[in-house]
């Protein structure tokens, strides 16, 4: 996705965060077919994905998947559930206080790792075996984003998600 420049009043409104987010909740599949694991910490590779996670040492542009925790109550209304469980959503991190959104294109820091957001996390079939009828249609637009490991480290729950100021050329 390429951005505005950043000296446009488009530029500078996609810049402008409110907050800082945070990491909530952390999962892993180590194959298919397998229910995710949570874990309270997570090594991300550069390039490559997260260690004990199924889709680690893949093409990289879907090394992690975010989702957004404000969603998971959208999402369960959405497919009629009091509740849904991040482990149910098959996402590596729910993250909190910060739109996803809005870290399409960029780059942004969660923890110690520099991540760059690639494409939206579109939900797939098996969304509607997980929530039920209509359970695909509930995480439409709701799914979070996959982005690519461009500076590896620990991920721990708890960590702050930032996104990164990356000046123009004229700077």
């Amino acid at each position: 996705m390429k951005l505005p420049p950043p000296d446009s009043e488009l530029g500078k409104l996609m810049a402008t965060l409110p907050q800082t987010g945070a990491v909530e909740w952390i999962g892993l599949r180590p194959k298919r077919d397998v229910a995710m694991d949570e874990v309270t910490e997570v090594v991300a590779e550069t390039g490559a994905g997260l260690v004990g996670d199924r889709y680690a040492g893949g093409s990289g542009k879907r090394g992690i998947t975010l989702i957004q925790a404000e969603h998971l109550p959208v999402i369960a209304a959405l497919s009629g559930h009091t509740s849904v469980p991040p482990a149910m959503l098959r996402r590596n991190l729910v993250v909190s206080g910060i739109p996803l959104v809005a870290l399409k294109g960029r780059r942004f820091r969660v923890g110690e790792v520099v991540l760059e957001g690639t494409d939206p996390c579109d939900p797939c079939s098996r969304m509607e075996a997980a929530l039920g009828p209509g359970g695909f249609n509930a995480m439409r637009g709701h799914g979070g984003l996959c982005a690519r490991i461009l500076q590896g480290g620990t991920i721990r729950r708890g960590d702050a998600v930032v996104a990164i100021h990356e000046p123009d050329s004229n700077e």
